[in-house]
């Protein structure tokens, strides 16, 4: 396989300058295409790092190759040995007895008898044998001249294709943080409260929504949840970020945020809701509230027909939200939007 086919294009791996600068350039309220911007750079991270892994497959295949050449090899070098005996030996033989009465003298002067005839056909005989020895050893010896330097290649390219891979896995995940990090300081910049330590940061990170997705209905933990600029809210990152877009495009139509009264319910909350309003909450482990992915809201938009739930009708969707078919009717409850991360994803 072409190491080459497995590397991720320059052309997808910006430099870092390049990423900081047009990150500078950006409105900070434009969250969303920043957003897209990780998620962009996230996948081109995975996609690397499945070819790394992959090339990591690869690289123990060639290895498990590469120790049945070096096998065949060790085996080429014990039939060598061994053919070197008969040619060694032959050689000691005739030396010891080039012209003895049952070799090649008697016959040169005619007096060749039984035994001498006998005699000289074992040496064409073991000639012919060292002849073949030596053409065999010759072959023995190219073939693992070839193995040695096939295993060397194997090697080498082997090491090499890890090493490019491993540094285009590192270049996108430091691009992918550096983008994740911008993304946080701008939503601090809106009025999302960070800790000192940045701990609440890790759960702004758009990347980890789908994690937060694994726990349930809920049971999500805070640290998994990004706070919303209304004081004491929460939701799940994707959607915390395409509200806080939303909620800024709403500051610029009236003059003031959204008005905030539910966001993500644990499950105890959840089953609060449910006892003291039966019939307008959903089933304690059933809530979009539990999942993260929804707001109740006041400020004029939890009035059907008023200028602001007009508007939130006509643009929450560009953002992600959107008021449920239901709760136009079954129950009532135009206070309710919900994120879905599908509707985002299409804009």
């Amino acid at each position: 396989m072409a190491v080459a086919s497995l590397f991720v294009p320059n052309a997808q791996v910006p430099a870092q300058a390049q990423v900081q600068e047009r990150v500078r350039e950006r409105d900070p309220a434009n969250l969303t295409e920043l957003r897209r911007e990780a998620e962009r750079s996230a996948k081109e991270l995975e996609e690397a790092t499945k070819a790394l892994e992959k090339r990591r497959a690869d690289i123990a295949g060639s290895e498990k190759e590469l120790k049945s050449k070096l096998d065949s090899l060790q085996q080429m070098e014990q039939r060598l040995s061994v053919m070197r005996q008969p040619v060694s030996q032959l050689a000691e033989l005739l030396y010891e007895q080039p012209l003895a009465s049952n070799g090649v003298l008697p016959f040169m002067s005619g007096d060749a008898d039984e035994r001498t005839l006998r005699a000289l056909s074992d040496v064409n005989q073991m000639v012919s044998v060292r002849q073949q020895a030596v053409e065999q050893t010759s072959t023995l010896y190219n073939q693992a001249e070839r193995l040695a330097a096939e295993a060397q290649e194997l090697r080498a390219g082997n090491l090499l294709a890890e090493a490019q891979l491993a540094v285009e896995v590192d270049t996108l995940r430091q691009r992918s943080d550096k983008i994740v990090k911008s993304l946080t300081a701008a939503l601090v910049k809106l009025g999302i409260k960070v800790d000192k330590v940045g701990r609440a940061a890790l759960g702004c990170n758009p990347l980890r929504a789908a994690t937060a997705g694994d726990y349930p209905n809920g049971l999500i933990p805070k640290s998994m949840l990004c706070p919303l600029q209304q004081k004491g809210f929460s939701l799940r990152a994707d959607a915390t970020i395409a509200f806080v877009s939303l909620n800024e495009a709403f500051k610029r139509q009236f003059g003031k945020p959204m008005c905030v009264t539910d966001a993500y319910r644990s499950l105890a909350e959840q089953q609060s809701v449910y006892y003291r309003r039966p019939g307008f909450a959903a089933v304690p482990g059933r809530s979009n509230h539990g999942l993260g992915l929804a707001v109740d809201l006041c400020g004029g938009v939890e009035r059907s027909g008023s200028p602001e739930f007009v508007w939130m009708e006509k643009n929450s969707k560009r953002y992600g939200w959107f008021h449920p078919a239901w709760a136009y009717s079954n129950p009532f409850e135009p206070w309710h939007w919900e994120y879905d991360p599908k509707i985002d994803s299409q804009l």
